[in-house]
Order: C-alpha cells, then structure tokens, then sequence
C-alpha cells in the first residue's frame, strides 16, 4: 500500500458542561460530542526519501509543526522510527477554529492513516492514547460517532446513535480564542448546567426532542457577551425551526437541529443571503 485517502470528519457538542478547573490550568468538562458528515480531505502517501511533506490548500495555514496534523505524523515516525517518509495532502473543507475539531480530526485522520500505510498494528486504544498528546479532542476523533467525555475531554464512553435529523451549521466572521473563553469562564457562578445525563436518556430512548430541549453549553456565558452574532444566529435558526440551537465547543460557530427538512432548507437560503455567517453547511449525524 503506497496511498490512503481519509476523511477526516468534524464534530458538534449536543451538550458542554464545565465542572472545575483543575490545579494544573484544564477544566473538567462533561460533553456530549457528535460526529457529523462535514470533512477534511486528507491522502497520505509513502515518500522515497525521509521525513514529512504536508502540503495545505488553504495558503494561511501552516505546513509545518504548527499543523496539528504535521505533529501526529512525526509522533508516530519518532516512537517507531520510521526509515521512509511521507507525503500528507490536506484539503480542508471544515471551517478553520470553529469549534468543530477539524485541526483534531485532521490529526487523528493522519494516526489512523499512517498506521494502516505503514503496518504499525496499532488498534484504536493504542492511537487514542497517542492521540491525546496531540489534543482532548484527538481520541474522539479517532474513535467518532455518539459518545459521552468527561475529564479533560480525552475519557470516553460511547453512547447510542444521535437519531437522524437535519443539522445547520453555520460560522460566523469571527474569529473566538479558546484560550480566551476558558479563561473567562467562572465556573463557581455557573447557573445553569445542560442535563447531560438527561441528553444520554433521549439518546437511548431514541428521543430527538428529548435530546435537544436538553442542549446546552456553558462557553455561551462567555462567548455571547462578547460576540452578540453568535446569539443571533441561535434565534434566526430557533425561528425557522430549530428544535433547539447552541455553540459548538467554545465557538463560533452554532449549529441547529432540525427534525423537518424543509425547515433547514429555509433556515439556510436565510442565512445565505445574510450577512451574519461566512459558512453555513447542511449535515447529518454520523455514527463511524
């Protein structure tokens, strides 16, 4: 095998809830997280010489240890000592820091391709465990689908499939550092927690009602007196709609959930022709 091509997909918390923030700077969290059928393209390929050549199609971003997904392939080849190179094309399709995993997703795509390229006979615990030295959000992405987080982020335990809906996604022109959100965040005057296990139960049950009147994201405190659009987007899609929408992660961007397909068509062509969201995407969940 001399190439694979890899999709590396991108994912949306139904449910981020913030317990503490430990002694060593991390905040405990409790999420739900979703893969959804928004991705990155990503090919690898056996090179003839050594080292890594990641080539990206987005100018701004880097090509270098910058790049989540450079680092997930160099901290394969240095613990197996790789004799032969690799050749990493990137295409990224998922919006850049937007609370949707894609620099996660990327670097897991490249654990779980490098490892089939060359033979390494890792299985997914073993890419997990490495994964989690790269991000909180890397393991997941390895492992996809519906599946409870706690700790950090990285310990997870898989849930039953999210029932099937229409999913917006939409981002706006802003750019939200987490590192900003979190260190905002007061957790002690945190009021009002989402019912993660509440979300779990509507998981099980196959509830998508139960599931999104359940959502909730505790970043919002944050984010949305900072960047008022993120809570407009939340009502354009609660008024079109929406079972419920929120923030993915710790932002920008807000996705919604939809249960008629005729209403996310319509919530889309709005947002669209607006000037609120810079990508705006239709998806669906994924379960792999």
């Amino acid at each position: 095998m001399n190439e694979i091509r890899l999709k590396a997909k991108a994912k949306i918390n139904l449910g981020l809830d913030v317990l503490r923030k430990r002694e060593d700077g991390y905040h405990e969290v409790r999420m739900i997280m979703q893969t959804v059928n928004l991705y990155d393209k990503i090919t690898l390929r056996a090179a003839r010489g050594s080292g890594i050549r990641l080539s990206v199609n987005l100018r701004y971003l880097p090509e270098n240890m910058d790049n989540l997904a450079y680092r997930a392939a160099k901290l394969l080849m240095d613990e197996f000592s790789a004799a032969q190179g690799v050749e990493i094309e990137l295409n990224k399709y998922i919006p850049v820091a937007a609370g949707l995993a894609g620099g996660s997703s990327d670097a897991a795509a490249v654990l779980v391709g490098m490892n089939k390229l060359f033979g390494l006979g890792l299985d997914a615990q073993g890419l997990m465990e490495r994964g989690v030295k790269l991000g909180a959000d890397v393991p997941f992405c390895v492992m996809r689908g519906t599946a409870l987080a706690e700790g950090i982020g990285e310990k997870l335990t898989p849930l039953p499939p999210m029932p099937q809906c229409h999913i917006l996604v939409a981002k706006p022109k802003i750019y939200v550092s987490t590192k900003f959100v979190y260190g905002n965040l007061k957790v002690a005057e945190i009021k009002k927690h989402p019912d993660i296990d509440g979300q779990i139960q509507a998981l099980r049950e196959g509830d998508l009602k139960s599931l999104a009147k359940r959502m909730g994201n505790v970043l919002e405190s944050v984010t949305i007196p900072e960047y008022p659009v993120i809570q407009t987007l939340k009502e354009t899609m609660l008024e079109n709609g929406a079972l419920n929408a929120m923030m993915s992660g710790s932002g920008p961007t807000v996705f919604g959930l939809f249960d008629q397909e005729q209403d996310a068509a319509r919530a889309y062509e709005l947002l669209k022709a607006g000037n609120d969201a810079k990508q705006i995407y239709l998806c669906r969940a994924q379960d792999t």
